[in-house]
């Protein structure tokens, strides 16, 4: 018998699986940030123009976690999506149907707190539960800013502004957040989720890893949200 012929048969389902093998502390690191970063602006224009398909599709996001959970080679992945499935569930019903309303932001992103705090304790998709939580401290600190320097009458006027209004809006923001009491609001929530990231990156474990991805990706997506309104 000769070496090919000792090998075992490939499936495909071994050949498609492969990328999601053998989930290390840096593909999930990675991973937390891109699920942070680039849905934002993939859900972002979905939840407005149809905030049902947004929602229904929570149902898919949530199937594909259980399933990859199941399975032993891709665990790791299902749980990184489990806690994925919270942030869209969030963003659907947030920016859907509440987002004129700022004060509803955070308790809304906080809906799936309760399930993640059990999930923890029963060491159930921990690693999804962590990404969660440090994608929620991101968003606490985001809105902790707005509330800082004074943007949320800003935030409810773009919500309800017309194309030709969100100019004067955006300038108006802008000019409120280049001042010296926005840049000291910029350094200390910077400061801090740069802190806590990097605290939650040092701990050699995935569900940390997750966690600090999802931490420092905030600061990721906050700066090219400002960097959008500059060019406004």
């Amino acid at each position: 018998m000769t070496s090919r012929e000792a090998l075992p048969p490939t499936s495909v389902r071994d050949v498609v699986g492969f990328p999601w093998r053998d989930a290390s502390l840096t593909t999930v690191f990675a991973a937390a940030i891109f699920l942070i970063s680039v849905p934002v602006f993939f859900q972002a224009p979905l939840v407005r123009d149809l905030p049902g398909v947004s929602l229904v599709g929570t149902i898919v996001w949530a199937w594909l976690s259980l399933y990859l959970a199941q399975q032993p080679n891709t665990r790791n992945w299902g749980s990184l999506l489990t806690g994925f499935t919270w942030t869209w569930l969030a963003g659907s019903l947030y920016w859907g149907w509440l987002r004129w309303e700022p004060l509803w932001h955070l308790p809304i992103e906080a809906i799936a707190l309760p399930i993640a705090l059990v999930g923890i304790q029963r060491n159930w998709c921990k690693v999804g539960q962590f990404f969660y939580l440090g994608s929620l401290l991101g968003t606490a600190v985001t809105d902790l800013y707005f509330y800082a320097v004074d943007l949320m009458p800003a935030w409810r006027d773009l919500m309800q502004a017309t194309p030709e209004q969100t100019e004067s809006i955006f300038r108006t923001a802008i000019a409120q957040m280049n001042t010296p009491w926005g840049w000291l609001w910029v350094g200390i929530c910077g400061s801090f989720l740069l802190i806590i990231g990097l605290w939650g990156f040092r701990h050699p474990s995935l569900h940390w890893r997750a966690f600090s991805g999802a931490v420092l990706s905030t600061i990721l997506v906050d700066g090219l949200f400002w960097v959008a309104a500059l060019l406004a």
